[in-house]
């Protein structure tokens, strides 16, 4: 197996749910599970991915378009969830103690032959993290939900070959709509999301000539726009594959790092031969 090579995918990401997926040719994890285990398994089938991939869940925090699915999948298909012990408070899902697997700021979990660093980023929840999933040198970072671009943000995303970033509004969109105004400063007074403009700021900034897939996640659905959001990125991309994520479908798989005889960044199901084993009816 290659150990710097790594798949990820946008299952679902929004409002309505979040569910990422990052692996290597043995094993996987999931970031969040905010759609239904249902849709879950539908999804990963029609990208040719198994199931029985994934080796764990990591739980960002309690806010539903995180965990809707989490009890049914983690009950299914007895995975163990990474979770913080203020997250698990608050988030009332119904988990088996034996699945159950504390999780806190600064640690590193190894799940065969990937290694995921968390951390804490500024959100209105009871204790939000952030994730980065390694396998050898090659690090894709999934960062959402997030207030303010903090100092460990910025460190994590250096570092990184890919990413899922949150773009979550258009500032204008925003403060021009129909939303109340309590709901708006939830929104962008420094513990909610990040605005198109605050994204791209980071990704100027601090994107390591390396990075090749930046996936722009979690878009509002009344206050940004996917071709608004692709155009600003697309702009200033300089070679980064720039992927707006759905809020209704999948994204493709794309392969990060560079296996023999393949291009980095290449998004080829070919590579994922090994794991389509028997499938599960769905459920």
């Amino acid at each position: 197996m290659d150990c710097n090579t790594l798949f990820i995918t946008s299952l679902n990401s929004g409002s309505n749910g979040n569910c990422y997926y990052v692996g290597n040719h043995e094993e996987a994890v999931l970031i969040d599970a905010g759609i239904s285990c249902k849709e879950t398994e539908i999804r990963m089938t029609r990208l040719g991915l198994s199931m029985h991939s994934i080796k764990a869940i990591f739980i960002s925090h309690e806010h539903s378009d995180h965990i809707r699915g989490l009890t049914v999948l983690a009950k299914k298909y007895q995975l163990p969830v990474y979770i913080t012990a203020g997250t698990l408070l608050n988030c009332k899902v119904k988990l088996k103690d034996d699945l159950i697997r504390p999780l806190s700021g600064e640690q590193i979990i190894h799940i065969g032959n990937l290694s995921i660093s968390s951390f804490p980023k500024v959100h209105d929840a009871a204790e939000p993290h952030s994730f980065v999933v390694a396998c050898g040198e090659t690090r894709v970072g999934v960062f959402t939900d997030l207030g303010v671009v903090c100092q460990q943000l910025i460190h994590h995303f250096k570092q990184c070959h890919a990413a899922f970033l949150e773009a979550n509004y258009d500032e204008d969109m925003l403060h021009q709509g129909s939303y109340p105004y309590y709901l708006k400063r939830r929104i962008s007074g420094g513990q909610g999301h990040l605005s198109n403009k605050q994204a791209l700021a980071l990704f100027l900034e601090h994107k390591p000539a390396y990075m090749t897939h930046l996936l722009l996640a979690h878009l509002s659905r009344d206050n940004n726009a996917p071709e608004l959001v692709q155009e600003l990125f697309n702009t200033h991309a300089e070679g980064t594959h720039v992927v707006v994520a759905s809020r209704y479908e999948e994204s493709p798989v794309f392969t990060i790092g560079q296996p023999a005889g393949h291009s980095s960044g290449e998004s080829v199901p070919t590579l994922l031969q090994d794991l389509r084993v028997p499938y599960p009816s769905a459920g």
